[in-house]
């Protein structure tokens, strides 16, 4: 179970922090992501289809992703400037019709109008590409399967380990220099101690793991996949202290203040949609890397609809989220997924019954979400109105 968790954590949190942006703008639930999936599925065909591999291919992929996504960001961001206060609807709508062009390019076009020849990728009739797509390559030409996740990995009980020790040392340098500055007061020293006693204690379970014949010493994680989430964590973070993160914030508001403020907001609007659909795009690479398999035709429906039941359930709102919600969705979310089947089995003899459990929490979530959205705008309207009456 954790091992699964480890690798559904890796390869999902990226797409689901791709969502924050267009929140904090006030663009709500970003239902385009799936454009920006589609980028990124479009940069893997390509590549594949090049059979560049390894770690080259990974970054080869990245780079022609970027001005796929750009310029359907762009024309996603120009939709939701023409339908404001329907942008999620949009969304939705916009990513079924760029699946129709999608499925377009794919089943018509490609072996046609777009030579593909000798190309594994291709149905045996020569018209269209197939349904599943390896990304395992061959002996000759390896594919991009674990070209991020198997740069470097590390064994979980050696991880936590580390963590505890960093973590401990951080709280032992800011005490002191505190205590260096005549700043140190009660609750520092509590605050330290508190966090000592927690790495003794994570310490102090690794190590019995490590002696014991348990199966979760052996479990490793993707080390440089994770170094990737944090850093677009503090990217995001980072991001939102500048001039474009408080304009952001501004839009997502209030629109009339922000006009009156000097900011263009359709401009403001339409660069947060181009920065999640690139982050969608290459979280979609993200994805598939770890999975090593690709669904041509269903791997880019899926995400939205998931990603955004995570961040939902990690706390986040349609016109509200922080990094915290979207991390914690996608442990919370996932533990859901993995754990479900077997809930469900053990319950009513059945895992399929915890498969309907998994599509009502995902659906269910969304729907009292947006319900629970449209009763507060509703609210604030009639308040407004009795303002304004009196």
């Amino acid at each position: 179970m954790i091992g699964e968790l480890i690798n559904r954590i890796s390869r999902n949190s990226f797409l689901v922090l791709s969502l924050l942006i267009p929140i904090l703008a006030g663009l709500g639930l970003n239902f385009g992501l799936v454009v920006g999936a589609m980028a990124g599925q479009i940069a893997i065909i390509i590549v594949t289809y090049w059979r560049i591999g390894g770690l080259p291919g990974f970054m080869t992929c990245l780079g022609i992703a970027l001005p796929i996504a750009i310029l359907f960001g762009y024309l996603t961001g120009k939709l939701f400037n023409a339908t404001k206060g329907q942008e999620m609807i949009a969304g939705l709508i916009v990513s079924f019709f760029a699946n129709g062009l999608y499925q377009f390019l794919f089943l018509v076009l490609a072996g046609t109008a777009i030579p593909m020849k000798n190309s594994p990728m291709i149905k045996p009739d020569g018209i269209g590409l197939r349904n599943s797509i390896a990304l395992t390559g061959t002996k000759d030409h390896p594919g991009i399967k674990y070209a991020l996740d198997g740069i470097w990995r590390m064994k979980l009980c050696h991880l936590i380990i580390a963590s505890a020790i960093i973590l401990c040392l951080y709280q032992g340098i800011r005490l002191w220099l505190r205590h260096r500055n005549h700043q140190l007061e009660k609750k520092h020293k509590k605050t330290f101690m508190i966090y000592a006693g927690l790495s003794v204690v994570l310490i102090g379970i690794n190590v019995a793991i490590l002696l014991g014949d348990s199966m979760y010493k052996n479990l490793k994680v993707p080390m440089v996949t994770w170094f990737v989430i944090a850093l677009l964590c503090t990217l995001t973070w980072l991001l939102m202290k500048t001039k474009l993160g408080q304009k952001f914030r501004t839009v997502g508001q209030s629109q009339r203040i922000a006009q009156v403020s000097g900011i263009h907001v359709n401009g403001v609007r339409i660069k947060a949609v181009i920065i999640s659909t690139v982050l969608a795009a290459w979280g979609q690479i993200i994805f598939l890397q770890n999975i090593g398999t690709m669904n041509t035709y269903g791997s880019h429906m899926q995400v939205g609809m998931f990603s955004i039941a995570a961040i939902l359930i990690g706390g986040a709102s349609v016109s509200n989220a922080k990094i915290s919600h979207a991390v914690t969705g996608v442990i919370l979310f996932h533990m859901v997924f993995i754990v479900s089947p077997t809930a469900g089995k053990a319950l009513f003899g059945d895992a399929q019954i915890g498969e309907f459990f998994r599509a009502f929490v995902v659906y269910g979530v969304i729907g009292i979400s947006l319900g629970l959205h449209g009763w507060k705008k509703h609210m604030l309207d009639q308040i407004n109105n009795a303002h304004t009456r009196s």
